[in-house]
């Protein structure tokens, strides 16, 4: 099953070469300024940031959220956006974090094509936009873990939305990534078809076959006995209960299988919807600090 969910996911496709770098200071947090390029030419920005110092520190690999926000792409590791506590590339930092963002296609200078033409393009050739996405972050991933002031064991995952999905599936057929935490995009799909919540989520996230392989728990489940944190508000249209119980229900099974039931976190909130939440930002940051920065 692995080896079929990766190469669904295209992880070995989409390689990034690194063409400039700015470095700076702000806000006593350093800061770069990055300039990639991907094998047919396409420009790709992003940002890294850590603590002062030498390092080598531990990482996250954080990967931006959707929410048909195509403007903000990767500056929300900078400024934030209205589904998060506040922005979080300062505040990993403060933690004693690094960590990086890319721009995924379709956001920010990448608007253009849009998220349709790239899917549509991508669909009838058998591939997927999410697969593009899942290869690049994973040479995201490699260029991290190269770093000298990286301690390339002790990397971890992280996002919300778009960014979760992309976050756990990666963590499934990376075993380099440490750790993954994630937020309110977590749920089985084949039941998001059958109530319709499916047609919530972006077209992006389109891979043809998919559950044909694995169903979304059971690949969460292949981070196991890696730690994994899980944050979903029940009242999330995207995320209906009745999903978030059936893939918990075959994530869970894979971490007792692991014996690892205790490296999985899961975080509910009855009242709360598509948003990061002051409880959910506190278990996340507690959960890195427990598993990156305490070795």
């Amino acid at each position: 099953m692995l080896k079929r969910v990766s190469e669904l996911f295209e992880i070995d496709r989409h390689p990034l070469g690194l063409v400039s770098r700015d470095v700076g200071v702000e806000d006593g947090v350093s800061l770069e300024r990055l300039a990639f390029r991907t094998a047919d030419g396409e420009a790709v920005g992003g940002y890294f940031m850590r603590p002062p110092g030498d390092g080598p520190f531990p990482a996250i690999l954080y990967i931006h959220a959707h929410g048909a926000r195509y403007d903000i792409g990767a500056r929300e590791i900078l400024d934030g956006r209205a589904s998060l506590v506040s922005p979080l590339g300062a505040e990993f930092a403060r933690h004693g974090f690094a960590s990086l963002m890319i721009e995924m296609p379709s956001f920010g200078q990448r608007r253009e094509p849009d998220e349709s033409t790239r899917t549509k393009a991508l669909l009838w050739r058998g591939r997927s936009l999410a697969g593009q996405m899942l290869g690049e972050q994973a040479s995201a991933f490699d260029w991290l873990s190269g770093r000298t002031d990286i301690d390339s064991t002790r990397i971890g995952a992280f996002g919300l939305s778009m960014g979760a999905t992309l976050g756990y599936w990666l963590a499934a057929a990376e075993p380099r990534i440490a750790c993954v935490a994630h937020l309110c995009c977590y749920a089985d799909f084949g039941t998001l078809i059958e109530t319709g919540a499916h047609d919530l989520h972006g077209i992006y996230l389109t891979i043809p076959g998919l559950l044909n392989v694995a169903s979304n728990g059971e690949i969460a489940g292949l981070v196991a006995p890696r730690p994994q944190f899980i944050g979903v508000g029940d009242q999330d249209p995207l995320t209906p209960p009745v999903a978030v119980d059936l893939a918990l229900s075959q994530t869970r099974a894979a971490y007792r299988a692991a014996g690892a039931e205790d490296r999985l976190g899961v975080h509910r909130e009855p009242r709360s919807g598509h948003i990061e939440t002051p409880a959910m930002r506190e278990q996340m940051l507690a959960f890195f600090e427990r598993y990156l920065l305490r070795t």
